[in-house]
């Protein structure tokens, strides 16, 4: 284990998706209980959710109530009921919790069939439940286990056996159909050993059915990240837009570990539960299987890990949310019956930095960081491929070349190898094109002089045979 002393192993995955040991980008900062808090013991949570000013919602599914928080970590209220129209309504086991950019709570009351969308002050909004649609099977029963919200008001569920895609609603709360749906495909050797199968080993075989959801945020251009189960470990986070295309970029594949993959250790890809969208690209998915953290840049490059499974404070039983205050990080395990927290070191906090200062156009500051992080760990393949793309976008291509080199980046290695060459005509052009001139000049004297031995020689033998 590299860095600070942590209760798991921290690493990345190079180029060549070997592992590489790295310091601690993040370190345990306390674990809150409900009775911490003061507000009896959790039971069962089932999601988290922060607004703006950094208020905490907790979805405590076996207490049938949402508690908030403030930044601070103390206790504001606890959420258990609200008037119905002159009548005293309860939860019954909700499994998620969004504050929305209108200050609304929407509450994913699972046990009662129904979304609850109150005001700041606990006032009902309305009720989204028995959604109406063609598309939906008859007798079709609504169950929301996670809802999220966008800027036009606009409610997003993730409902149970659903698995179409993320149900949408308008702000009237009607369903107005089903956003990034996932089809499976079918490989030609499954389709032909299917096809020679008898009826009852058909039936024995997998379905396979559209891949399900299982966490989502919406960032703030309306954007919705989901998390969805891949079994084949390649993608498990995407970022679709209004019309339900995943646009995500990929540099990697997002789908958390390749352990299972490389060495055979583990049993399985990673479960990928939930996501929390951080500042300026940044996003950290939560793996349930093996209790890690992954974090990756807009672009799909995975910055760093940590988290997993144990007793010790630091590490998870069931992890099944995540959201973050400021830089900082809380995982809530639902068997623990706790929040998680974890503050970046000085590793973490540069890499955080980088990240976001060239995500926003800040080259030079990029590059300063860039270089601290490698002063801690030199082997970190981003940092020369962000060195690199300052030193291109400065004009440096042979500097460039060769940060993108380290970097094992070939895509940019390619692009600044061909600025390079064509420097290089251009300095050199002058010197060419006099090179050229005299080949050439020397190219036309060697043929003429070629042309007057070949005549001289034919007749020399016409004479030789007079």
């Amino acid at each position: 284990m590299a860095g600070q002393n942590v209760p798991y192993e921290t690493y990345t995955y190079d180029y060549y998706e070997d592992i590489k040991y790295t310091p601690a980008a993040y370190i345990p900062d306390g674990a809150l209980t409900g009775a911490k808090i003061g507000c009896g013991d959790f039971l069962s949570p089932q999601d988290l959710n922060t607004d703006e000013e950094g208020n905490v919602y907790i979805a405590d599914t076996g207490n049938s109530r949402v508690v908030m928080l403030d930044s601070s970590m103390n206790l504001v209220k606890i959420i258990d009921s609200f008037d119905n129209n002159g009548t005293e309504d309860h939860f019954s086991s909700p499994q998620g919790v969004y504050k929305s950019s209108n200050g609304n709570i929407y509450i994913a009351d699972s046990g009662r069939n129904r979304v609850v969308e109150l005001d700041e002050d606990g006032k009902l909004v309305q009720i989204i439940e028995n959604p109406q649609s063609d598309v939906l099977a008859e007798g079709y029963v609504f169950t929301p286990l996670k809802v999220a919200v966008d800027y036009a008001d606009r409610v997003y569920v993730i409902a149970q056996n659903q698995f179409e895609g993320i149900m949408a609603f308008d702000e009237a709360g009607d369903f107005i159909g089903f956003t990034g749906t996932i089809n499976v495909q079918i490989s030609p050797w499954e389709i032909f050993w299917r096809r020679f199968s008898t009826r009852e080993q058909r039936a024995r075989q997998q379905l396979f059915i559209p891949t399900e959801f299982t966490g989502m945020e919406i960032d703030e251009d309306g954007f919705v990240y989901a998390t969805n189960i891949d079994s084949e470990g390649e993608q498990s986070v995407r970022r679709l837009n209004p019309s339900g295309e995943d646009v995500i970029q990929k540099a990697t594949t997002l789908s958390g570990d390749l352990t299972w993959r490389l060495s055979g250790t583990y049993s399985g890809a990673s479960r990928i539960v939930d996501v929390v969208v951080r500042n300026q690209g940044i996003y950290s998915i939560l793996d349930s299987s093996r209790g890690r953290i992954f974090t990756y840049d807009h672009e799909g490059n995975l910055l760093y890990i940590f988290g997993g499974l144990g007793s010790q404070e630091g590490t998870f039983t069931i992890p099944v949310a995540i959201d973050t205050i400021g830089e900082r990080v809380l995982v809530l395990d639902s068997s623990k019956n706790l929040i998680d927290m974890f503050a970046p070191t000085r590793y973490g906090s540069l890499i955080n930095q980088a990240v976001g200062l060239r995500y926003d156009g800040d080259e030079v500051q990029a590059v300063e960081c860039w270089k601290e992080v490698l002063k801690l760990d030199s082997n970190f393949e981003l940092a020369y491929t962000g060195i690199g793309k300052s030193y291109l976008a400065a004009g440096d291509n042979k500097e460039a070349m060769r940060c993108f080199k380290i970097g094992n980046n070939k895509q940019y290695y390619s692009i600044a190898w061909k600025r390079y060459r064509n420097e290089i005509l251009k300095d050199n052009l002058n010197y060419i094109l006099t090179v050229v001139i005299i080949l050439a000049v020397l190219l036309v004297v060697w043929k003429k002089g070629l042309k007057k031995t070949v005549l001289k020689r034919r007749r020399e033998r016409r004479l030789s045979h007079v």
